[in-house]
């Protein structure tokens, strides 16, 4: 049996997973960068491939040019993904650490996309500080949105100024899950009034990327796009997967 090894490294964490020649994934590993996101990448390549015989290496990311092996854009990666294993849906939302995406699929197809720009605001980087401000895991912090029943309006479009919204919150008594379910949906409404740039976000809708794993969130895109938001398996490892099966898809195996 042939293995192929997917890389994505974010400014977060990485993201790795191994194919079996069968397109199936046999193996995945989320890693925390902490600072270091070439090193964090070679540790797991090494667990890896300690367990696997990995007949080639494929990766992407805004560090996947960092370990070598055969990289594969970001874009590419996530549509060649979003194509084979999502067909039926039709727009894409996916947020990292550091980028924002919206894919627009038809027919398997990639026909249009965006992306963030280079403020903070409206990424899971923005998110994680929050969380550690508040005195939360990430984890904590995802799930307290939803015992919200009034959240507050937040300015989502600068960090600075949803820091400072926030902090006028908490000396106004504010429950904390009320001012996190409130920094959600500014999240969610900035990443739909940039990243979406006004585009027509059809149904069906994947939330892909490590923040679809806050269950705050999903409900913040769902209140805000008033549709429903499917995160399918494998949500945040579609970018490692998507840079191998572009490859088999080119014969390159």
């Amino acid at each position: 049996m042939r293995y192929y090894l997917g890389i994505d490294i974010g400014s977060i964490a990485v993201k790795a997973a191994v194919l079996d020649e069968n397109r199936q994934v046999a193996e995945q590993h989320y890693l925390r960068v902490k600072g270091e996101p070439r090193k964090t990448a070679e540790t797991a390549i090494e667990q890896i491939r300690s367990r696997f015989m990995i007949s080639d290496l494929f990766s992407t990311g805004s560090g996947g040019k960092r370990i070598g092996g055969c990289f594969v854009n970001e874009i590419v990666a996530l549509s060649r993904a979003a194509g084979e294993l999502l067909p039926e849906f039709r727009t894409i939302l996916e947020m990292g650490g550091e980028d924002s995406k919206v894919l627009r699929m038809e027919g398997g197809k990639l026909s249009d996309f965006s992306t963030n720009s280079v403020c903070a605001a409206g990424t899971g980087s923005f998110l994680d500080q929050q969380a550690s401000r508040l005195g939360y895991t990430i984890e904590e912090f995802s799930s307290l949105a939803l015992k919200a029943k009034h959240p507050p309006r937040i300015a989502g479009r600068c960090t600075v100024f949803a820091k400072s919204d926030m902090i006028h919150l908490q000396q106004k008594g504010t429950p904390d899950y009320e001012i996190i379910a409130g920094l959600c949906l500014a999240v969610a409404r900035n990443f739909v009034g940039t990243v979406g740039r006004g585009k027509k976000l059809e149904k069906p809708i994947a939330f892909l990327g490590g923040v679809a794993a806050s269950r705050g969130m999903r409900a913040a895109f769902e209140a805000v796009l008033q549709r429903e938001i499917h995160v399918p398996e494998n949500f945040a490892f579609m970018g490692a997967i998507g840079a191998v099966l572009h490859h088999l898809k080119n014969g390159k195996n």
